[in-house]
């Protein structure tokens, strides 16, 4: 039974928020056309989106269920210190540090077999 309390808390709530966010767009509107000078909200309109915010949230948190308890150690109890701080995805190989080492040599030039060819112009096609 609380079940459907809570739902219809919720549906309420929900409902209301929506109706008090149509009121204050009507407000404004209204001191748009009156050519007055928009300051703050009415009271009522103001009570009324928040206490349906809470009635919302109360019937949400009904319908939601048990919460369960987040532990993070669960998954660290089987783990050493040493593999806990392992991060591979962390791991840099290429960066500019080993540029800025004295012992840095750069490497030799090699060619690639996508590098392009040279004499390709000069091949069986080519007429000069």
């Amino acid at each position: 039974m609380a079940f459907v309390w809570a739902r219809l808390a919720f549906f309420a709530g929900i409902i209301s928020l929506f109706h008090a966010g149509y009121s204050a767009a009507q407000h404004r509107a209204y001191m748009r056309i009156t050519e007055q000078e928009f300051t703050s909200l009415p009271t009522d309109i103001s009570i009324q989106g928040f206490l349906s915010l809470l009635m919302a949230m109360y019937g949400i948190l009904y319908i939601a269920g048990d919460f369960k308890e987040i532990r993070a150690n669960v998954q660290l109890q089987n783990k050493s210190w040493e593999t806990v701080g392992n991060r591979p995805t962390f791991y840099t190989f290429a960066h500019r540090g080993r540029a800025l080492s004295p012992n840095y040599s750069p490497p030799k030039a090699t060619r690639s077999p996508l590098d392009p060819i040279d004499n390709l112009a000069a091949g069986p096609h080519h007429q000069e």
